[in-house]
């Protein structure tokens, strides 16, 4: 059964809860925070209207630049067109965490795809190689034709 527009867009239940309450509870020295079921989804509705309007705004920006795809400038001059420059700071210093995280998972995979190489280099394996056995056999032929009464 398809979902409706509503449903689609929903943000998980769960993901909402864990950061509103991991945020709470930081505010309140550590204690245990308990939300209201009301409370959980009008975080949840708000955050999705948000994101709706923050998306719509960067994707505006885009447009008028005379681009297709947005990019974490579109976000960040979004962000201070909305009216939520304080966010701006703390999203640029997470942006640069992901890249450098990302750049490092890039130089570890070309370093074990280089080492995967030299390796193929140094001990080349062809994979029919496995398969040894007589020639005359992996050709279909067998030496085991009793058939022949001659």
């Amino acid at each position: 059964m398809p979902k409706s527009q509503t449903e689609a867009e929903e943000l998980p239940r769960t993901i909402v809860r864990r950061v509103v309450k991991d945020k709470l509870s930081q505010s309140s020295d550590g204690e245990d925070v308990i939300l209201h079921k009301d409370a959980l989804l009008a975080f949840s509705e708000s955050a999705r209207i948000f994101i709706h309007y923050l998306s719509a705004t960067a994707n505006d920006i885009c447009k008028e630049s005379k681009r297709q795809i947005i990019n974490a400038d579109d976000v960040l001059k979004a962000l201070e067109e909305v009216e939520f420059p304080e966010l701006i700071d703390p999203l640029r210093v997470a942006l640069n965490e992901f890249r450098k995280k990302n750049a490092a998972k890039k130089s570890g995979a070309k370093a074990n795809e280089a080492d995967k190489k030299r390796k193929l280099e140094k001990d080349p394996v062809a994979p029919n190689e496995e398969l040894e056995g007589n020639e005359d056999d992996a050709n279909g032929i067998c030496g085991d034709d009793d058939d022949d009464e001659s």
